[in-house]
């Protein structure tokens, strides 16, 4: 049996898993105050499981890549949806704050390994071509989970109650397993699935990127010290670094300015902030397939960089316009922009992600996207002492530190990155 385009069904088993993973960790804020209730837990309880998930996100960004590296995408990505969707049912039998937070915890480790891995599986399914519109297929998972998720939640709650609202998303997650093992036999060189043109158009690619004498299936992971040697490495991790608290501001935040600033209710808020988040799915998609139409006559280093600047700009607008033109009385101008910071975020981080398989090869492509993904999960924490810190009269200084933070993330890919490409060949060019 062959299966026509089997590198789209995978990535959209992966789109399906990052939808599921963030109406699983948005579960927690939508149900929190009816949780806080029966389990005698306050605010200050809320805010320590917040950082407790973050803490552990970020350990999980790091350990997930390199077990991805050891066990492959396939199993890999079955360990880690299965540790967070048990993790999800457990929160159904939590007993105060110390068992909550284990839990907050588990799901932070399971969850973490979405993201490495799909890059992982990006770089194994897909020529360099497609890779960005792929990366944008997966990152519009996060923002259509946005949008549904209290739809979903909040039926969920109100048909069955809290603790059995986790274990049916969790028993989803775990279902999930099933037609990934099914359709995810192998990698591509050994499926048995793939059509010969489709495989082809894979490996050809692969082929321009390395020596034919080397086998991607023989290459060792690089340590971590070695990857870090190479300074195109600290670009990921210093744009990542300063880019990615933008998206959890509004995961975190957004809810919380919208009530403070708005005076809006949790009815309110569900109905109106799932706009910025379809306008951020938006953004994946046309992110990659501008990528794939500008390399269509301009190099690799070119495009992602000219799409990376462009989202960085969008978002800059985005918040001068949010500092500059939303009154007190129009918060439905708030939602629009900042439909378009999330719409410039999106359009440019699948590019950003995306990067760590077009400067390694097969094992050491998860390590990196690991290490990025635990800067990216630590900065939001500093971000959420920050912006706690400073807010307490307007949110303006936020807004502002965030636009200087995407520029410096932007900064980051030009200065330390002179060329999107292989870095083995960088080095060789050098020698």
């Amino acid at each position: 049996m062959k299966i026509k385009g089997l590198r789209w069904w995978i990535i959209v088993l992966i789109f399906l898993a990052t939808v599921i993973n963030y109406i699983d960790r948005t579960a927690f804020a939508l149900l929190w105050p009816e949780m806080g209730e029966d389990l005698g837990m306050d605010k200050s309880d809320y805010a320590f499981m917040f950082n407790v998930f973050l803490a552990a996100y970020a350990i999980g960004k790091f350990a997930s890549g390199k077990l991805y590296d050891e066990i492959g995408t396939r199993l890999g990505f079955t360990v880690s949806i299965i540790v967070w969707s048990v993790a999800s049912v457990l929160h159904a039998f939590a007993g105060g704050l110390v068992s909550l937070s284990i839990f907050r915890g588990l799901l932070g480790l399971g969850e973490a390994g979405n993201w490495p891995g799909a890059v992982k599986s990006n770089g194994e399914w897909f020529p360099v071509k497609e890779r960005a519109i792929a990366q944008g297929i997966f990152n519009a998972g996060a923002s259509i989970g946005n949008v549904i998720a209290p739809f979903v939640i909040i039926f969920l709650y109100t048909q069955f109650g809290w603790k059995t609202t986790y274990i049916i998303l969790g028993l989803v997650g775990l279902l999930w397993v099933i037609p990934w093992l099914f359709l995810n036999k192998s990698t591509p060189e050994k499926h048995p699935w793939v059509t010969e043109e489709e495989r082809n158009l894979i490996l050809n690619s692969r082929i321009d990127k390395q020596p034919k004498e080397d086998s991607l299936t023989k290459v060792k992971s690089l340590s971590v010290g070695a990857i870090l040697s190479y300074k195109q490495s600290w670009g990921v991790l210093l744009c990542r670094f300063f880019i990615e608290p933008i998206w959890w501001f509004f995961a975190a935040w957004m809810p919380i300015y919208l009530n403070d600033k708005f005076g809006l209710s949790i009815e309110e808020i569900a109905g109106t902030m799932w706009i910025s988040y379809l306008m951020a799915a938006a953004g994946s998609i046309v992110g990659g397939i501008f990528t794939k139409e500008i390399m269509k006559s301009s190099s690799v280093d070119f495009s992602r960089k000219l799409t990376i600047a462009i989202g960085g700009l969008l978002i800059v607008i985005g918040f001068v316009c949010i500092i500059t033109l939303v009154r007190q009385d129009d918060f439905m101008m708030f939602i629009y922009f900042a439909g378009l910071a999330l719409f410039g975020f999106q359009f440019a981080i699948g590019n950003i992600q995306t990067i760590s398989s077009d400067l390694f090869r097969g094992p050491s492509v998860g390590t990196l996207a690991g290490l990025a993904g635990t800067v990216a999960a630590v900065s939001p924490m500093i971000m959420n002492w920050f912006i706690g810190q400073i807010t307490e009269s307007s949110y303006t200084p936020a807004f502002i530190a965030i636009c200087l933070a995407v520029i410096l993330g932007v900064l980051s890919i030009f200065i330390f990155i002179k060329n999107i490409g292989p870095v083995r060949k960088v080095e060789e060019i050098k020698n």
